[in-house]
């Protein structure tokens, strides 16, 4: 039996005060809300950190604690949220295709759900950082979806899904996924593969859905982004702008470890202030 989250905390967390039903509604607005209240981030990594897994961990950092977290994180922790209020969820291993070359196989290093909602099955995805979709998918091959931000599509060939997102003019695929079960085991070597890789450990990655915007940082590099607007891109020039990025607009609480300032100097090649 799959342990209950916390409920009331994560309600507090995320704002949320509706209908509690397992219906096509009520994790519409889960979806939107999580994202918007609830960073992608990756200090962990980046301050040699470890990832913990375990519910209580995540409750911990991500509801108490003022933290986000990554693809691991994020989804875990939904789907105990979605299990607790009746939802069916599943877990699927995923490649991030994002990024890489288009010839490229990467490895299994996110994880995606599906959530049925009325004999209907929906991709949800509470972790892809600057991409994350902001609503549930219905897993339709070809079916372009709107969200409260971008447009999305699935496309499915000999069992593989891609999901598609519409940025300008084009299509660009984010990662492909199976409709294969992830146990936890398999689930905690991909974490712990993805938390010691040189990407995540070398680079510092935060970004939120806002309800009308998207915010998203690249070491010192800052974006916002409107729906069918020009972005905004500027650089953070010390590390106590850094810092001040990440309490304010990205509403994160910085874990009280020594090793952050240094973090924040490095990303910005500054002293702090």
């Amino acid at each position: 039996m799959a342990l209950e989250a916390n409920i009331d905390a994560y309600f507090e967390r995320i704002g949320f005060a509706g209908s509690i039903a397992p219906t096509l509604e009520t994790l519409s607005q889960l979806c939107a809300l999580h994202t918007a209240a609830i960073p992608y981030e990756n200090l962990d990594p980046v301050i040699g950190a470890p990832v913990r897994l375990e519910l209580a961990n995540l409750q911990q950092k991500l509801l108490f604690d003022g933290r986000g977290g990554y693809c691991f994180e994020h989804n875990l922790l939904f789907k105990a949220v979605l299990e607790t209020l009746d939802f069916e969820v599943r877990v699927h291993p995923s490649r991030v295709i994002w990024g890489h070359e288009e010839d490229a196989e990467p490895p299994l290093r996110h994880i995606v759900l599906t959530v049925e909602v009325a004999g209907v099955s929906y991709l949800v995805d509470a972790g892809f950082g600057g991409q994350t979709p902001t609503a549930p998918l219905r897993m339709r091959s070809g079916l372009e979806q709107e969200t409260p931000l971008e447009r999305f599509r699935l496309n499915e060939q000999g069992g593989t899904w891609t999901l598609q997102i519409e940025i300008g003019e084009g299509w660009h695929t984010l990662y492909d996924f199976s409709l294969s079960a992830c146990e936890m085991d398999q689930i905690i070597r991909m974490n712990e593969a993805a938390s010691s890789s040189g990407f995540l450990v070398d680079n510092l990655l935060v970004a939120r859905a806002e309800k009308a915007r998207r915010l998203a940082l690249f070491n010192r590099r800052y974006n916002t982004h409107v729906p069918g607007e020009p972005s905004i891109e500027r650089t953070v020039g010390s590390a106590a702008e850094l810092r001040d990025l990440l309490c304010g607009p990205f509403g994160l609480q910085l874990p009280a470890d020594p090793r952050i300032e240094a973090v924040l100097e490095r990303i910005t090649g500054t002293g702090a202030a």
